[in-house]
């Protein structure tokens, strides 16, 4: 009996906790908040109207150097209403081993990195993945989990996700610059 109601409290505590816009099925990427690589928060309503690509990163991985595509690529459409959102995570054979400000660091001297990143996340689906991507997976299905550094997700300006794109997937990718001309474009 303590069991079952231990079960019930917990699934109770997880519904509360849980970012709610106050419209069931309704919620979007704007409705969360992360934390800054400089642990400050970052709530992610401040991103409504743009277009926001989405990355897990790390810097001991074989696509590391995509981190200077995406900076090509956020000072490219940044002022069209665009920015790339780096999330650095230790998922992958803990190839982001670094404290935040090594991080920070490593970003700033080898690719002179200026878009908005976040402190380490878990991205993958296990236990701890952070709230905004179990959303993001929830939206686009459980196929969209990233599966190694530098999956992207692409979210249009109203907070929805819209896509994503692999690891191999070169941010400089026809693909991806389609696809952010497009939501730039507008309806």
């Amino acid at each position: 009996m303590c069991h079952k109601i231990r079960t019930v409290c917990f699934v109770i505590l997880g519904l509360l906790t849980m970012p709610f816009n106050g419209v069931a099925g309704e919620q979007s990427f704007h409705d969360f908040t992360v934390t800054s690589i400089d642990y400050t928060d970052m709530p992610l309503e401040d991103y409504k109207g743009k277009v926001v690509l989405l990355v897990n990163t790390a810097s001991k991985c074989g696509y590391t150097p995509q981190y200077e595509g995406l900076q090509a690529l956020h000072d490219t459409y940044q002022d069209r209403g665009f920015l790339v959102l780096g999330v650095p995570a230790n998922d992958f054979w803990s190839q982001e081993p670094g404290t935040e400000d090594e991080i920070k660091q490593f970003c700033e001297v080898n690719f002179n990195i200026q878009f908005p990143m976040t402190k380490k996340m878990i991205v993958n689906g296990k236990e701890g993945t952070a709230p905004v991507y179990e959303f993001l997976a929830a939206e686009l299905g459980d196929k969209s989990r990233p599966k190694w550094n530098f999956h992207k997700y692409l979210i249009d300006q109203n907070g929805k996700p819209v896509g994503y794109f692999k690891s191999r997937v070169k941010p400089n990718s026809t693909k991806i610059l389609t696809a952010i001309d497009e939501l730039l474009a507008g309806p």
